[in-house]
């Protein structure tokens, strides 16, 4: 009775390691893909604001329009970064986390046919119990055959542990290099717009507002 007792509280303990991971999992890529689609939108108005300040450059004086220019420019080169960030994102960070629906599916379906092979043999055993305290010629056959579904049993109990610390490892693993990705995605975009904006801000210390009202004077 304590053995199963036991067998089905590891098995209660082993469902709950799947429902978290779904349920946990499954938040996070709702929420990082959420975030790699408000990414794209922002490149979007980013590319428009890019399209009007051309449009606004062609308005105005020379210096002026040189500086708007190099700024639509500046601007445009950083939305190239931002549109490698959302390919980057979706491909190594949102697909592989989607993929963890059908990696918990299986393993459920999986462990279900161990527990499955666990009752029956746990049937087998009551069953063959009851044999033992029949007449001699038949007990000894009856041991033979309890311990055998005892020695199933017990493979059977291995195999799911063995499973479900198959998937404990690779979980981890996965997610740890899923955030690792992102985390290299994040930094080499605001990298690369650093480098960019860095460049667009000092040339726009240095327009000259000056020599357009000279112009205009």
């Amino acid at each position: 009775m304590n053995s199963l007792l036991n067998r089905d509280v590891r098995m209660q303990a082993i469902e709950q390691i799947l429902k978290n991971a779904e349920k946990n999992l499954g938040e996070i890529c709702t929420i990082l893909a959420s975030y790699t689609r408000k990414t794209a939108k922002l490149r979007n108005k980013a590319d428009l604001l890019v399209a009007t300040l051309f449009d606004f450059s062609h308005t105005e004086d020379p210096e002026f329009q040189i500086g708007l220019k190099n700024l639509a420019e500046d601007l445009a080169v950083v939305q190239d970064y931002r549109h490698a960030q959302v390919e980057r994102l979706e491909t190594r960070v949102v697909t592989p986390l989607k993929a963890y629906g059908d990696i918990v599916k299986n393993k459920r379906a999986e462990l279900k046919k161990f527990g499955a092979d666990l009752n029956r043999e746990q049937k087998e055993l009551q069953r063959l119990e009851k044999i033992q305290r029949n007449p001699a010629d038949r007990q000894s056959i009856a041991e033979v055959n309890a311990q055998k579904a005892s020695t199933n049993n017990q493979r059977n109990i291995k195999q799911i542990e063995e499973t479900i610390t198959d998937f404990q490892r690779q979980k981890l693993e996965d997610v740890k290099k899923i955030f690792r990705e992102f985390i290299t995605v994040e930094m080499l975009f605001h990298a690369k717009a650093l480098e960019v904006f860095s460049h667009t801000h000092q040339n726009m210390e240095a327009m000259n507002a000056e020599k357009d009202l000279e112009v205009i004077l």
